[in-house]
């Protein structure tokens, strides 16, 4: 297994998928981390756009040694992502370098565009990595899967599909969250609180203290065959 998370901003794959890729890590599987932008223009007063990018590279850092993965941030402006050959060629030839089984990104819906760009070119990187025609660096073409992660910005039309058991990874998951200085100082949204009232909601529904979720891409939930799954005839 390997598996690869991918955010618009430092922050994004940590809260929605961070007590999976823990999960997995631990199970001695590669995760990786990788962040379209650092998320620097929610920077605290008295901290410069800059300085707060680095801050924010930084407690990508600490909150992926904490949970066991890599973390890897691109050179992309917070809040000016846009959706061209450049960034999808990009992320295609890292997604041939990291050769994922799994990708994790945003749902296609969002009040945010930057979550919104960043789902559209995970979607178009995977078809430009996995032909054989597109020479990226001379890497072998790789095609991998994909599926969509819980954020309260992302919740139009997300009904999630798949319910992921991470009782044993969360306490780990909220204190590697800690690091992350918005996720603990936002005036604007209590990400702490809701991230683990959100775990709890979910691990109750899947029967389990704690649970994260993630849902297939549209239309790729749909079976196909000449019986019940797994109940062949």
């Amino acid at each position: 297994m390997n598996l690869v998370v991918v955010g618009a901003h430092c922050g994004d794959a940590e809260i929605q998928a961070g007590a999976i890729a823990h999960k997995y890590a631990k199970a001695g599987h590669k995760v990786t981390f990788l962040h379209l932008t650092a998320g620097e223009k929610g920077n605290p007063p008295g901290v410069s756009v800059e300085e707060y990018r680095e801050q924010k590279i930084r407690e990508s850092e600490k909150v992926a040694e904490i949970l066991g993965v890599d973390t890897i941030t691109l050179d992309y402006k917070d809040a000016e992502l846009t959706f061209n050959d450049e960034i999808i060629t990009h992320v295609a030839t890292l997604m041939r370098k990291l050769r994922p089984n799994v990708v994790i990104t945003h749902w296609e819906n969002s009040i945010h565009s930057d979550h919104i760009m960043t789902y559209r070119i995970v979607h178009a990187a995977q078809l430009k990595a996995g032909l054989p025609g597109f020479d990226l660096e001379g890497l072998p073409a790789h095609y991998y899967s994909f599926y969509h992660s819980e954020n309260w910005e992302d919740m139009e039309g997300y009904d999630p599909d798949l319910f992921i058991d991470v009782s044993d990874e969360f306490d780990t998951y909220l204190e590697a969250l800690s690091h992350h200085w918005f996720i603990m100082n936002s005036s604007s949204f209590r990400y702490y609180d809701y991230y683990k009232a959100l775990g709890t909601v979910r691990g109750c529904v899947n029967r389990t203290k704690y649970a994260q979720t993630l849902k297939f891409p549209r239309g790729t939930n749909v079976r196909k065959g000449g019986a019940l799954p797994g109940y062949e005839l």
